[in-house]
């Protein structure tokens, strides 16, 4: 018995400049793995085997050839070129099929666009059929049947990537709806974290006083269960499209996602940093690219630390701190009928806090992309370009002032004058009248809207009634229709000038 990891195969991309991990299992004592006019031999241990070939530049395609005791594989169409993989739940789920204008792309794709993806196996449980169906997949060149499934997101970073690079960009899609950040690393992370624990808690919690068995037949009958309901579901919308949520459960049954809490719901804390991500990993990388963050905002307070431990762990793991991590900044939400609770704010904060103090990230800013009452807004190709921007930037030394993001950087007041200083709009604002979603408080912290006057890098903020501000906040709101009145077209970062207007 012989193969290489499931990810290994024809029409693949590997990473140009870097050295490169291929890796398997074979049941022979060595495995040799050539390509390009170079052949590294390696030894077998417990079954298993990895073997680094050198670093190489662009190219391709070639044709890699792995033996060992006699048996051969064969992968062809390999490019080298670069690797991302795209982390995080639906939005970077978000299929090109479904996204604004997919059709009409995916229609005009040929394999001559130098984009190709591999698609993660979704799995939540490792059972007797994990390996056959991780099997199932393979990389695949663009093509409108090939592509219908690809992040859309991702898919539009690649695509300006490439066209910039000059390279084949090959993408691995690697995320799950409705997950949170503590699915995506592993137990011992989050048990050396104290801040964390209460995500771990959730879990040991509902696992008490129930064999394995009892979980798992558990869990089979809420998937029998959503299934139907689901079924009925799509029916009701299709029939009654304005109905609300509370009267297509009346009609239809009770929801019960996510389904109960156990070894086998893919919602489970470093559930699918085991089933998914590792079977990826330690594929030869460029960076990461992730779009997460709805799904912890029931604890918005714990996500700077949340999101800082998932860093790092894909590093770790990955063996190189220095992986450049581009994340989404969370754009604006609010279902209609809910309140503004204004967690989601906190969890932009978090993200933008992240960027500020972690080396080697970078943030697609994107509260102009949101949606009123549609958590999955379709428009992804200005969320692809902006990550596109900050790969540019942070990956490959490319700046381009001219696609900055404008960001506070301090305040100070002079009389009953706020003064916002910024970074990133080095060719300052378009000529907005009222410029709207800026506010003001004094020392009681009660918030007024202010009028802005837009600078050369700096805004200025005065609020009637106000003649001595203390605290400043820009988009400080889960949903709101946002102005973009930078002259480069990219929206002005969420803020607020202190944590402590929230107390």
């Amino acid at each position: 018995m012989f193969k290489a990891a499931a990810i290994f195969s024809s029409h693949m991309v590997l990473q140009r400049q870097k050295p490169i991990a291929v890796w398997g299992s074979s049941s022979h004592d060595t495995v040799a793995v050539s390509f390009n006019g170079i052949t590294v031999k390696g030894t077998v241990s417990n079954g298993t085997w990895r073997i680094q070939l050198p670093p190489m530049e662009a190219g391709g395609p070639y044709e890699m050839q792995l033996t060992s005791g006699g048996e051969t594989i064969t992968f062809v169409n390999v490019m080298l070129g670069e690797v991302w993989l795209a982390g995080g739940q639906s939005n970077m789920e978000l299929e090109l099929q479904n996204a604004k204008n997919g059709e009409a792309v995916l229609a005009a794709l040929t394999p001559q666009v130098p984009v190709r993806y591999y698609y993660t196996q979704k799995q939540r449980y490792r059972d007797a059929q994990f390996e056959s169906i991780e099997e199932n997949t393979c990389w695949a060149e663009a093509s409108p049947e090939n592509s219908r499934a690809w992040s859309a997101v991702a898919f539009y970073c690649a695509r300006r990537l490439a066209q910039r690079l000059g390279v084949t960009v090959g993408i691995i899609g690697c995320n799950w709806g409705g997950t949170s950040a503590a699915n995506w690393m592993s137990r011992q992370r989050l048990e050396t974290c104290t801040e964390l624990r209460p995500y771990l808690d959730d879990l040991d919690k509902a696992m008490e006083g129930k064999t394995l068995e009892q979980h798992i037949r558990e869990f089979d009958e809420y998937l029998a269960y959503s299934e139907e309901w689901n079924r009925k579901k799509d029916a009701c919308y299709q029939e009654h499209p304005d109905y609300s949520w509370d009267k297509v459960q009346e009609v239809c049954g009770k929801c019960l996602f996510p389904g109960p809490m156990g070894p086998k719901n893919e919602y489970r804390p470093a559930g699918l940093y085991e089933t998914m991500l590792q079977r990826v990993c330690p594929y030869t990388l460029r960076g990461f690219l992730y779009y997460q963050g709805e799904s912890d905002d029931h604890r918005p307070q714990l996500y700077y630390r949340l999101f800082t431990e998932l860093i790092g762990q894909w590093r770790q793991d990955w063996e190189d701190d220095t992986l450049p991590f581009l994340f989404v900044q969370l754009p604006m939400f609010r279902y209609k009928q809910d309140a503004d609770h204004k967690h989601w704010c906190l969890i932009r904060e978090a993200q933008m806090r992240t960027y500020q103090t972690v080396k080697h990230t970078g943030i697609a800013v994107i509260p102009d992309c949101g949606e009123l009452d549609n958590i999955h807004p379709t428009d992804k190709e200005p969320v692809g370009e902006r990550l596109a921007i900050q790969a540019m930037q942070v990956a490959y030394g490319i700046q381009d002032p001219d696609q900055d993001t404008p960001m506070f950087r301090d305040s100070y007041v002079i009389g009953n004058t706020m003064h916002i200083r910024l970074t990133g709009a080095p060719k300052g604002f378009l000529p907005v009248e009222h410029p709207t979603g800026f506010e003001l408080a004094g020392a009681d912290r009660i918030f007024h809207p202010a009028e802005a006057v837009l600078g050369e890098n700096q805004i200025t903020l005065r609020a009637e009634g106000i003649s001595e501000p203390v605290y400043g906040r820009y988009a400080w709101t889960n949903y709101m229709e946002v102005q973009v009145f930078s002259k480069n077209g990219i929206p002005l970062a969420p803020f607020r000038t202190s944590p402590q207007d929230a107390l």
